[in-house]
């Protein structure tokens, strides 16, 4: 693929690499490091003249260093003469907060969506999907579960949860039926994991067989981490996008398509 380059910035080198290794090219060079009174430098370490260019910067670890610091390599790299500078961010941060549906962007924007890829794994790790229902762990994400259950043509529930505080749920009821069913979970963010766990509890006190939990953000903070055992990859679907974006393909094939 000529005249494209791929920066990775510190959030999550090991996803950069594979987006790069899917698209068969080798990750830009940069340098990034603090100055003692903490402000972030980034250095491009090659040229980008004429170039497309794509960062890829995920909004986790570190947020406001992190975006931060994509925001200087942007500036860096157009400062360089790229011919243009697409922010690749699998987790868009400071989204949680602000609910509007990318009102506030005056640049093209493209959203994917993890569907596809959500679909592709049930199918290809779950023998028993046939017989599952699919269960939001909260009323904002039945829109989400019915899409899943309708496109694998099984049953959907939710659980209605009330909270006392961020981070903390006081209560919750299932509304729908799992007995000698396997639930899969899907929710678009894990931060403490306390709701999934939670939720778990409650299918499994209401007869589920088993139960999985698919996360579309990974946030892991606090004790996180070590509830979760597997991760899905979805840097062929950021590749894909990239390499459609470069040759000015549609990427709205990828909202319904896992690319091969």
């Amino acid at each position: 693929m000529p005249n494209i380059k791929i920066f990775s910035g510190s959030s999550h080198q090991d996803l950069s690499q594979k987006i790069a290794d899917r698209l068969g090219l080798e990750l830009g060079k940069v340098v990034t490091k603090k100055f003692s009174n903490q402000e972030t430098c980034v250095e491009i370490g090659e040229s980008v003249r004429g170039e497309d260019v794509y960062i890829v910067q995920s909004g986790c670890g570190e947020i406001n260093d992190n975006l931060m610091e994509l925001l200087i390599m942007i500036n860096a790299c157009k400062i360089a003469s790229a011919s243009r500078v697409t922010a690749v961010i699998p987790c868009f941060p400071y989204a949680r907060q602000d609910k509007k549906d990318k009102g506030f962007f005056d640049i093209p924007v493209d959203n994917l969506y993890a569907e596809p890829a959500v679909l592709k794994w049930i199918r290809e790790n779950i023998s028993e999907w046939r017989n599952c229902t699919i269960v939001s762990p909260d009323a904002g994400g039945a829109k989400r579960v019915t899409s899943i259950a309708d496109r694998l043509n099984v049953d959907f529930a939710l659980i209605h949860k009330e909270r006392k505080k961020a981070n903390e749920v006081d209560r919750m009821v299932l509304v729908g039926d799992v007995k000698d069913r396997v639930a899969i979970l899907v929710d678009d963010m894990a931060d403490t994991c306390g709701t999934i766990c939670h939720a778990a509890d409650k299918l499994l006190s209401a007869g589920a067989t088993r139960v999985y939990a698919i996360l579309t953000h990974g946030i892991f903070s606090g004790p996180a981490i070590s509830r979760i055992n597997n991760v899905i990859d979805i840097s062929m679907i950021l590749a894909e996008a990239i390499r459609r974006t470069h040759n000015g393909e549609s990427v709205s094939y990828l909202f319904s398509h896992v690319p091969l």
